[in-house]
């Protein structure tokens, strides 16, 4: 079995408009993927607002420089995560098409592994 990451793209502005309707739905949606999808699950969390994110980056000098904001701006921004184990690419595949992105969509990556 090998893990794969499931990163949640969406954009934030359509929770922010939708209100308690639409955080109720979502919450639903994923409280439902995590009963179906417990035995794969291996942790996954969801992420504060890109407004509270902050870049570091090599400034090439052997410094860093440090910026407010996210890595790259986007329209669908990473919101949170999965982190799932499966026999293959495929398998998780299907279970990354139960994952709740009502605004966006998903990306699913295998983890890499180090001998």
């Amino acid at each position: 079995m090998a893990e794969y990451l499931i990163l949640i793209y969406e954009n934030e502005s359509d929770y922010e408009t939708g209100g308690e309707a639409v955080y109720g739905r979502v919450m639903a949606a994923h409280n439902a993927f995590g009963e179906k999808h417990a035995a794969a699950l291996r942790g996954g969390n969801a992420l504060q607002g890109v407004s509270t994110a902050t870049s570091v980056r090599s400034d090439g000098a052997g410094g860093f420089t440090t910026t407010d904001g996210p890595f790259a701006e986007t329209k669908e921004a990473l919101g949170g995560y999965y982190l799932v184990e499966a026999a293959d690419l495929d398998e998780a595949i299907a279970i990354a098409k139960d994952v709740p992105a009502f605004f966006g969509g998903v990306e699913v990556r295998p983890i890499m592994t180090f001998d």
